[in-house]
């Protein structure tokens, strides 16, 4: 009996396996040596780690989704202990910043760094979504980067806002005011609206027409100067927003203008009280009054 002939292939001088495909043969090319041993390798490391580390599953009912392995590593204590050092870390600046005042902040470089810090972190967190990063705001989100407010721009005006919130009605102490609904609720016609529009858009310098404003001048007197005042300034202190300048949360166009006088547009921001902890709120309210529209 002789042996079976070995099929080489012409062009490499490599024997085949006798494998065939459409006329194509599968040349006997062994792994080279260092990929073997780099395998070989990765299976004795791959079991070690299964031995000394927690990969292999828990049989059911030991209340476990693993073994912990002999090392008895866990990468969840591990995170856990550093965010314990983290808090005691930050506990003696936190304590610093509930009671220290906006010109100890000021003056205090490192209090200042660390309450920026906290405040940016906690803002992209909780206040982004409807802020912008950077507190560039949006159509129906107050910008926070200007020197425009409804309501008080100090530190402690708006620290008391993240606590309490605008018209959250769960908070006794929020910042509450309520714009009526002329249109809605029937107290105004669809032609006096119009008209008021007209003496809207001319408040804030821009072209209207004069015959729809003097019609409107004895409404806006009789419906919106206790808010807005006789000039149409505004009042901080009710949270009505001044009409004569060029700030418009909801959009400045007359159709704009015409839909916030119809249906009012009374924006809720929660109150963060009970939410986030104190040295939280004063570090959100140190960021925000950087943010370039703080006042004194």
């Amino acid at each position: 009996m002789t042996d079976q002939k070995r099929d080489i292939d012409e062009v490499s001088g490599v024997e085949t396996t006798g494998h065939t495909w459409d006329g194509i043969k599968e040349l006997n090319n062994p792994l080279p040596r260092w990929w073997l041993y780099v395998f070989y390798a990765s299976i004795v490391w791959a079991i070690g780690y299964m031995i000394f580390m927690p990969a292999i599953p828990a049989l059911p009912g030991t209340g476990m989704t693993n073994t912990l392995g002999l090392r008895g590593h866990s990468d969840r204590a591990v995170v856990a202990e550093q965010v314990q050092a983290l808090h005691t870390e930050r506990a003696a600046a936190a304590g610093r910043l509930v009671t220290a005042s906006l010109s100890e902040i000021e003056t205090d470089m490192s209090l200042q760094q660390f309450a920026l810090a906290m405040g940016e972190s906690a803002f992209g967190d909780n206040c982004a979504t409807c802020h912008g990063a950077g507190g560039r705001g949006a159509k129906g989100y107050p910008m926070l980067a200007d020197d425009i407010w409804l309501w008080d721009g100090t530190l402690d005006g708006i620290e008391y806002t993240l606590r309490h919130g605008i018209r959250h009605m769960d908070d006794p102490d929020t910042r509450l005011s309520s714009m009526p609904a002329f249109g809605r609720d029937g107290l105004l016609t669809p032609r006096e609206i119009d008209d008021l529009v007209h003496y809207v858009v001319d408040l804030s310098g821009r072209e209207a027409d004069q015959a729809a404003v003097n019609r409107a001048a004895p409404i806006y007197a009789t419906q919106c100067v206790s808010c807005h005042g006789a000039d149409g300034k505004g009042n901080r202190q009710l949270g009505a927003p001044d009409l004569t300048d060029h700030e418009w949360l909801f959009g400045g166009e007359p159709r704009d203008i015409q839909q916030t006088i119809y249906s009012a547009r009374n924006a809720h921001m929660p109150a963060w009280q009970g939410r986030l902890d104190d040295p939280t709120i004063k570090a959100l309210a140190v960021y925000v009054h950087s943010l370039g529209g703080g006042e004194k």
